[in-house]
């Protein structure tokens, strides 16, 4: 039997948990405040959903479960089955598409628009790194039923406030819209088959520069033609949204011209919020608007998101509009450990020793405490110096022995 954890998932220490609940209640409360309601949904999703999801990447790194039972014995009796025969559910990538289909199953039952909380795991079969986990926490906010870009604003500025609320101060908002892509790619004269590749290799554009963009483009045999139009758009340096107006609908950069200049007013400019036209989001659901929230000093995105106005209509054979904005919890809680984060104005941790014949009134003694402490009570070891350590170790600010008059002992300090 292995004491670890399988490879990509934690253990948490009991303080490590106390932040992760105290972090997330923020959140949370931040959502709820803007109107938000919560709701959960399985962590099982049909296969079908899954793979017909527009997951881009993500479809590659589903959690798979086979089927059971007559059902897998029938599909092993062939002689070569496919994955398909073998499997029929899987763990959910996203929060979105469970919220596509719950939102389809539940409709008549919910508001219009519905502006919904979903605060859960997720699974993905990474090559497990820093800062990317096989199993972690998504904290999303979306409004499903609102076309308007009123929709994009409300999510970040609710988003940026739980962050600024949790800590995270030193970040921007990078925009864009996959329109905008999509005509940039037309505009160049890249095929439209084409133009899912070209967002990968153009999402490098700050790792690699247009350099490098340039070099993938050619080596990967695209017209010769088409590059040099498409590299000729940053001849200038970065392509703002006034060029950009000269190759989209003018529609897209208007809506994002708004979004940019009411969240700026009404957040009275207190972050930095960006038009990246190489911005371009994994998921291959999204229809419009993307945007990305980046920390200073850290690599990768800390929340995304974006508008995916076709997915729920996979389930109802209409479009609904719908954006959604997920805060990457897991990130976010690194970055702060790294910064020795600690729950502010908390109310100190101690530990009450009792004997084992003064139990009880050592039990009423912690309750009065708890006016003031976090009490645990504890039964005397014969070893109380070394425990203390241990106990310090563990997060415990201090500790009183039943029946001694010198009351609380703060380590490094004294209290009565």
């Amino acid at each position: 039997m292995k004491a670890t954890p399988v490879k990509g998932t934690r253990d948490y220490l009991p303080k490590e948990v106390a932040i992760r609940d105290f972090l997330q209640e923020i959140i949370k409360n931040t959502y709820q405040e803007a109107g938000f309601e919560r709701i959960t949904t399985p962590i099982i999703e049909d296969g079908v959903n899954l793979d017909k999801s527009e997951g881009g990447e993500n479809l590659n790194l589903i959690f798979k479960i086979l089927k059971r039972g007559q059902k897998l014995s029938s599909a092993l009796a062939k002689e070569d089955p496919t994955e398909k025969e073998l499997s029929d559910m899987g763990l959910r990538y996203d929060l979105t598409l469970p919220l596509s289909r719950y939102y389809a199953n539940n409709r008549n039952d919910l508001m219009n628009p519905f502006k919904v909380i979903q605060m859960d795991r997720v699974y993905r079969a990474e090559r497990p790194q820093k800062g990317r986990l096989r199993e972690f926490m998504q904290c999303d906010i979306d409004i499903i039923g609102n076309a308007s870009p009123d929709a994009e604003v409300e999510l970040i500025l609710t988003t940026t406030k739980a962050l600024n609320r949790i800590g995270l101060k030193d970040y921007k908002v990078k925009i864009n819209d996959r329109r905008i892509l999509k005509a940039i790619f037309t505009y160049a004269g890249f095929a439209e088959e084409d133009h899912e590749k070209l967002a990968i290799i153009f999402d490098k554009l700050d790792k690699i520069g247009m350099d490098g963009i340039k070099a993938e483009l050619t080596e990967c045999g695209f017209e010769d033609n088409a590059i040099t139009k498409f590299v000729g758009l940053f001849e200038n340096g970065a392509l703002d949204l006034d060029a950009v107006s000269k190759v989209c609908d003018a529609s897209y950069v208007a809506s994002l011209k708004y979004i940019m200049d009411t969240v700026t007013t009404v957040s009275n400019g207190a972050f930095a919020i960006e038009f990246t036209p190489s911005l371009v989001r994994g998921q291959g659901y999204y229809t419009g608007t993307i945007f990305e929230v980046e920390a200073a000093g850290y690599s990768g995105a800390v929340a995304g998101g974006g508008r995916y106005d076709n997915l729920i209509g996979k389930f109802l054979n209409e479009d609904i509009p719908a954006v959604g904005f997920s805060i990457g919890f897991e990130r976010i809680f690194g970055i702060l450990m790294e910064q020795a984060y600690d729950i502010p104005d908390q109310k100190k941790k101690i530990a009450v020793f009792y004997d084992p014949d003064t139990f009880a009134a050592a039990l009423s003694y912690a309750e009065e405490l708890r006016s003031d402490y976090l009490v645990s009570t504890i039964a005397r070891p014969k070893k109380l110096g070394k425990f203390l350590n241990k106990l310090e170790n563990n997060g415990y600010d201090g500790f009183a022995v039943y029946g001694q008059e010198d009351g609380v002992k703060l380590f490094n300090k004294t209290a009565q």
